[in-house]
């Protein structure tokens, strides 16, 4: 079933501005339910994208993508089209929300977030992402990105323990840096240095199937 849908993702053609905001206009003023068919079918890999970001289980991906799917349908329902935003920024934190609340619902464990940010020693976040893999990928081009992250997780645990505890507490456990420090009894500077070690190594790890990612 995963692969029928990735090979369903893979067909799908970006729409021109115009021609999405006439499916829009068709959608939103006129009540085209084909209209809305076409945008919802347009947005499936932004659907991918955030499940893919949430959960490396191949078992729970596609009940992940339908709740997202339902998020997506709700979005497109509320969406004003007149007021000028992108509907990718609009639908996302939908979609994202139907997700989590679906491995909330279900007591699904979920696993170490790559949709995160990492605190510098200068105060500016970078995400995760950024670390671990320099070119952006676009949407449709994400269909191997479970496997990645599952490479990843095996990574992770590899860790020394410090680092397991450092990048568990603030990407899995959303915790602040400073509350970390506090409860593993450490300087806040060691745990940027813990932080960046990490990723540094899992970076270390993975380089060689990142390589391959980068020639696909």
């Amino acid at each position: 079933m995963l692969q029928a849908y990735l090979t369903e993702l893979n067909r799908i053609k970006m729409l021109e501005p115009e021609e999405e905001a006439a499916l829009w206009e068709g959608y939103k003023l006129e009540g085209d339910i084909n209209c809305r068919q076409q945008l919802i079918e347009q947005y499936q890999p932004l659907v991918f994208k955030q499940a893919m970001r949430i959960t490396t289980n191949r078992d729970l991906v596609m009940d992940i993508i339908q709740e997202g799917t339902v998020g997506l349908i709700e979005a497109a329902g509320n969406y004003d089209h007149s007021k000028g935003v992108a509907f990718s920024l609009y639908a996302q934190h939908r979609i994202r929300g139907r997700m989590l609340d679906y491995l909330q619902r279900e007591g699904k464990a979920t696993t170490l977030s790559i949709d995160q940010t990492m605190h510098e020693t200068d105060g500016k976040e970078v995400p995760l992402l950024a670390y671990l893999k320099d070119t952006a990928t676009d949407i449709v081009g994400m269909t191997e990105q479970n496997y990645f992250i599952e490479q990843m997780g095996q990574a992770f645990k590899r860790l020394p323990t410090k680092e397991q505890l450092v990048l568990a507490g603030v990407y899995r456990n959303d915790q602040r840096p400073q509350q970390l420090a506090n409860e593993l009894n450490m300087s806040l500077t060691h745990i940027y240095r813990l932080q960046k070690q990490g990723i540094r190594r899992l970076r270390g790890m993975l380089s060689k199937l990142m390589s391959e990612f980068k020639n696909d």
